[in-house]
């Protein structure tokens, strides 16, 4: 065993190492590969001694949870509701993917620990405090959704293999497939290869980044609109006739 290793050992085992060790472990091997079992190997413990520090593994993967919330920088005062927001919910997307297991993770969970609560509560404190009335906030936050996690579901991530897998194709496979799809779904197709990106996973023809940020911007200037039109979802009133 290593000097660094058994300097390992040593260090008391909290809730916050096993966390942060759980954090590190499935940042470099994946959600599917992390266990009880494999992260007390990581800490050179015996897995019954994770159970003194989490109960099971749902309650290790709230924690992990609570750990990216941890990430997510507080809201910024002075900056105006919409500017708060845009860089409260582009710090979460900044986390979301430091950690390729976060999303996974976040739909999966059914239980909202109070650092969860918190995170929406204080999202949508900058709603109240920008003046929206607690009706619009209602509709807002449902308008959002998954956005205050920095993510959201792609249009194209299985738009019929136009935009995403062709690159793989020989050429031949490539222009067959360009005309048939061209043939069944010309319209899709026409938006799903309008521009060109590299490392999307929104496909081919899609910057992850800048779908996210446009559709972000829009909501946020459509909230701006109802707001100072001092929207209500509630039905307006009508006099009763005498």
């Amino acid at each position: 065993m290593t000097q660094q290793a058994e300097r390992t050992r040593r260090i008391p085992l909290s809730r916050d190492r096993v966390l942060t060790a759980a954090v590190a472990l499935t940042d470099d091997v994946g959600i599917e590969a992390l266990s009880m079992r494999r992260l007390a190997q990581e800490l050179g413990v015996v897995p019954m001694a994770l159970y003194k520090h989490v109960a099971n593994k749902e309650e290790l993967l709230d924690g992990m949870v609570d750990a990216l919330v941890s990430e997510i920088d507080p809201p910024v005062s002075g900056a105006g509701w919409q500017n708060a927001v845009r860089l409260r919910v582009l710090s979460a997307r900044a986390a979301l993917l430091r950690h390729p297991w976060a999303r996974q993770v976040l739909e999966s969970r059914t239980n909202k620990t109070p650092a969860v609560l918190g995170y929406m509560d204080s999202f949508i404190g900058m709603f109240l405090a920008g003046g929206f009335s607690v009706d619009l906030t209602h509709h807002v936050m449902h308008a959002l959704g998954s956005r205050m996690w920095g993510f959201t579901q792609e249009l194209f991530d299985d738009a019929g293999g136009a935009a995403q897998g062709p690159v793989d194709l020989p050429p031949e496979a490539q222009a067959a497939m360009f005309r048939e799809m061209a043939e069944r779904y010309p319209n899709i197709l026409k938006v799903a290869t309008a521009s060109a990106h590299e490392d999307s996973v929104v496909g081919q023809g899609c910057d992850d980044q800048f779908e996210f940020e446009f559709a972000l911007d829009l909501l946020l200037a459509g909230f701006e609109r109802l707001h100072k039109q001092r929207w209500t979802s509630m039905p307006k009133k009508t006099s009763k006739p005498e």
